[in-house]
Formats: structure tokens, C-alpha cells, sequence
């Protein structure tokens, strides 16, 4: 661990004393708690050290690599690292509690003193507030394991009775359940993959021009004028007679203005590597931020081309293996949820698990296609094993849960076997147990705490793109959420003991 050096604390104002609303008030006794939390505890520095170690590994790694000896910072920049990493935590913190968007939140910081008090940045004269920009380079500065690293340690002094509540949380119960954490991409209609591709390279190219660095072609606008006018007719042709024959002539057009596009885009993509120093104002990180933008749509707008050919034109099933569901996301399935409102959803599976207060003790978002519940079971029980050094003596869950592989390992672990058998003559059995009874009634809680994350920690759908963001997304969604939790618990002990006063 990188070890902090002294840090000069600047002077700020004392929070105001708000009447009337009770909400902003209980949100005020929120806040102050988790900001005791995150300092008694040593989970904030914990988080500081860390992010300054990996810091500085990354900055002797890159001297290494282009050969050159690593300077050591100072003290005073050690101390503006330290600041930053501590602004990055709580404005992360803050954000998922209240606007979660970027820049709704960058707008709401300036007006709040209670949030700027929060994130540390709250002065007598000016106030340098980050803006959206900033608040997204601070959700991203750390890795996802950095994180984890964090609510484990939380959940171990929650645990282990030293978060300040009276009632100690227990590993007495596990309640586990598996959901969808929806993509932000539209209904992945065939020829609507078109639709994007020819978008995204066209605006690509507009940049470019904008730059200064033009080649000869028809105004790039027509293109765009041309293929919505196109998916206007593909999507009226479905009322018209002969809708079938219709749709594939507007089909084979797209196609050609799809592969006219690509040809453009692939020049200005080869004169922008060649001579964006001489003849554009861009700089090395815009310019390679728009050529990854249009390798990404080269790459995989054939495929979308094929893929529509295949079941308009050729009236042929795609297998699901060779499928595309988005240009832009690559590690996102179908989630078959047999839901009334949802039968199938777009994403990723995520697995939850909660102890009997509602702490999250374990959480995974699936890369790949969700191998079956059974086995997520199984793996998620060696995680909490792995953290807190024992099983829980307890485990609950639904149907999906269910297998005799599970049962014979329970029994083997002397865990008590709360999962909802598949059988209904077994289940009316094992409801005669007491103890089976409470634990499938409490378990059906764990439906409501996996719609708080996705609704109220998440966002519905999660913004951000690509797998690793949005498992890094959810890993900061989580800790949150058990901050917020524990201090919900903190303060309903606090009204008890005025009661009973």
C-alpha cells in the first residue's frame, strides 16, 4: 500500500438547519451517517491507499515500458491525489443516491450544499464543482475488483458489529435470485443494425470534415436523409399488400447504401491515420477515439448485413450463437424471462444475494450466457465462503435453484436446505417445516431488493456501455446500496431508543 502523506484541510461552512421537510431531513441524517462511516471505519483510506498504489504501479510500469526512470511524485502531489481519489469516491456515492446521469447530477452538485458538504468540496468563496466529464472519469478510475474489494470489507464490519448498530448482522440466512440487467440498446430489429451503422459512420465522417480533412464525396447528409427515408418505407411496408416482397427491395437498398457508406468511411479512416498531425486541430486521443468508432462499426456491420439478408431476403433462421444484437455491445445475450411483460430481455444475467436485513453480501454479472441458476448457486456460495470465511447456515431460493447436485452439497455442508423443490408434492412436505416456511416467505423479499437495485441504483436501463462498465457500474451500485441500508438500520434504532426514552 502506498502510504498517505498529511493532507491541509480547507474551511467550510456548517450545513444550514432546514424545517419543514422531512424528507430533505432524513436524507441530511443519511448522509452525515455514511460520511462517519466511511471515516471511522478506515473504509475511505482504505479506498485512498489503494487507488494511490495502483497509481503509482501504472506510472513506473509506463516509464519502464518507454524507458525512462520513474520520478516519485512530492508531497503536495501526493496530497492533490489523495483529494482527488476522496472526491472520486463520494461523488460516486452521491450520484447513485440522488441523479445517477452525469451530467443531471453535475447541474444539481452547484445548487446542493448538503451534497457539496458530502463530497468534501463546499468552501466560504469559490467552489469548484466537477463536471460531467470528471464525475464519469471518477466511476471509472478504479477496477471492479477495487471496488468489490471495498463492499467486502464493508460487509465484514457489518458483520463483525462494527458499523455502529446495536443488532449484529448475521450470516444466519442466505437469499439469492437471478434477473436481467437490460443493455441500453433499441429492440434489435435486423435492418434497423443498418439503420446504425450508416449513422454512426456518417457522423464519424462529419467530425472529420468539421476538422479540416475532406475527400471527395456527395455531401454526407444525403446519406442519413436516405436511409430514414428508407426505414420510413420498411417500416410502413408491413400494412401494404405484398408487404414480403416489398421489404425485400427496400432491404437490397439499404444494402447498397450501406456498402456505399463503408467505402467513404474506410478512406477517411485511412486519411486520418496518415495525416491528422499535418491537416486537422485533433488531437492523439480524439483521434484515436474515432478511429476505434468506426473499426468497431467496419468490423461488425458486415455481420449485421448478412444477418438481416438471411431472415428478410432469405427467409432463413440465424442461428443464436452467430446473432448480433447491437453494433456496439458485444457481450450481450437474450435473457429468456417468461414474464408477462417481458418474455424475453436484452443484457446480461446478474445474480444477487442478500442476508436476512437486505445487506448484499454477493453479486455477479454474467459475461456469457447464464450457465442455469443451479450453478450460479453453487459459485456464489464459494464467494461468501471466500470472504467471510464460512458458509451461511441457511440458504433460500426459488425453483430455478433447485437440483439434486445442490441438495446432496448441502447436506454435505450441514447448510439448512431452504430452496423451493421443483415437485409440488415435496414442497407441500418441506412447508410443513417451520423453519422452511419463514425462509421461503422471507425470500420472496429478495424480488423487491433486486428492483431497488435495477430501479434505484442502477437506472433502468443501466447507461453505461460496455461489460466491464457495467460490472464495474454495478459493483459501485451495490456499495451504495449497503451504505444506504446501513444507515436505514442505524437510524430506525435511533427512533426505537427515543421511543423507549
Amino acid at each position: 500500500m502506498k502510504r498517505m502523506v498529511p493532507e491541509q484541510l480547507d474551511l467550510s461552512r456548517e450545513l444550514p438547519i432546514v424545517i419543514g421537510s422531512v424528507d430533505y431531513q432524513e436524507f441530511t441524517w443519511r448522509l452525515i451517517e455514511m460520511d462517519r462511516l466511511l471515516r471511522e471505519t478506515g473504509i475511505e483510506n482504505d479506498f485512498v491507499e489503494k487507488a494511490l498504489s495502483r497509481w503509482e504501479a501504472e506510472g513506473r510500469a509506463e516509464a519502464e515500458k518507454e524507458g525512462r526512470r520513474y520520478r516519485e511524485p512530492g508531497g503536495k502531489k501526493l496530497a492533490r491525489l489523495q483529494k482527488m481519489f476522496r472526491l472520486a469516491l463520494r461523488c460516486t456515492i452521491a450520484r447513485l443516491l440522488t441523479e445517477k446521469e452525469y451530467r443531471p447530477f453535475s447541474m444539481r452538485l452547484p445548487d446542493s450544499t448538503l451534497l457539496q458538504w458530502f463530497c468534501g468540496i463546499e468552501r466560504f468563496e469559490v467552489i469548484r464543482v466537477p463536471g460531467k466529464s470528471s464525475l464519469e472519469r471518477y466511476d471509472k478510475m478504479v477496477p471492479e475488483e477495487d471496488v468489490r474489494a471495498l463492499v467486502n470489507r464493508l460487509n465484514m464490519l457489518a458483520v463483525g458489529g462494527e458499523v455502529g448498530l446495536k443488532a449484529v448482522l448475521d450470516l444466519e440466512a442466505y437469499f439469492s435470485d437471478s434477473s436481467c440487467v437490460k443493455a441500453p440498446i433499441h429492440f434489435p430489429v435486423d435492418w434497423v443494425l443498418l439503420r446504425d451503422g450508416v449513422r454512426t459512420l456518417v457522423k464519424a465522417i462529419l467530425v472529420i470534415r468539421r476538422h479540416g480533412l475532406k475527400h471527395r464525396m456527395p455531401e454526407p447528409e444525403t446519406f442519413l436523409r436516405q436511409i430514414n427515408g428508407q426505414c420510413i418505407a420498411m417500416s410502413q411496408s408491413r400494412r401494404c399488400e405484398d408487404s414480403r416482397k416489398k421489404r425485400k427491395k427496400i432491404l437490397r437498398q439499404m444494402k447498397r447504401l450501406n456498402l456505399i457508406v463503408m467505402t467513404h468511411a474506410r478512406q477517411y479512416r485511412e486519411k486520418l491515420s496518415e495525416e491528422w498531425k499535418d491537416r486537422t486541430d485533433l488531437k492523439a486521443g480524439e483521434v484515436a477515439l474515432i478511429l476505434k468508432r468506426i473499426d468497431g462499426v467496419l468490423e461488425r456491420l458486415p455481420v449485421g448485413i448478412k444477418q438481416a439478408h438471411e431472415r428478410i431476403i432469405g427467409e432463413r433462421q440465424v442461428p443464436s450463437k452467430d446473432k448480433i444484437l447491437s453494433l456496439y455491445e458485444r457481450d450481450i445475450h437474450v435473457v429468456v424471462r417468461g414474464k408477462a411483460d417481458a418474455e424475453v430481455e436484452f443484457g446480461n444475467t446478474m445474480w444477487l444475494g442478500e442476508q436476512s436485513e437486505g445487506l448484499i453480501v454477493d453479486w455477479k454479472l454474467l459475461k456469457d450466457k447464464s450457465p442455469g441458476d443451479t450453478k450460479l448457486f453453487r459459485s456464489s456460495m464459494d464467494r461468501i465462503q471466500k470472504v467471510f470465511g464460512r458458509y451461511p447456515r441457511s440458504a433460500a431460493g426459488d425453483r430455478g435453484l433447485w437440483s439434486d447436485d445442490n441438495k446432496k452439497w448441502l447436506e454435505s455442508e450441514k447448510i439448512f436446505n431452504a430452496l423451493c423443490p421443483r415437485n409440488v408434492g415435496e414442497l407441500r412436505e418441506c412447508l410443513k417445516d417451520e423453519r422452511f416456511a419463514s425462509n421461503q416467505k422471507r425470500r420472496s423479499q429478495t424480488e423487491g431488493r433486486i428492483g431497488i437495485m435495477k430501479n434505484d441504483f442502477l437506472g433502468r436501463p443501466l447507461r453505461s456501455k460496455g461489460f466491464e462498465h457495467r460490472e464495474l457500474a454495478l459493483a459501485w451500485a451495490v456499495f451504495a446500496h449497503n451504505l444506504w441500508l446501513l444507515t436505514g438500520l442505524r437510524r430506525a434504532e435511533e427512533k426505537e431508543r427515543k421511543k423507549a426514552a
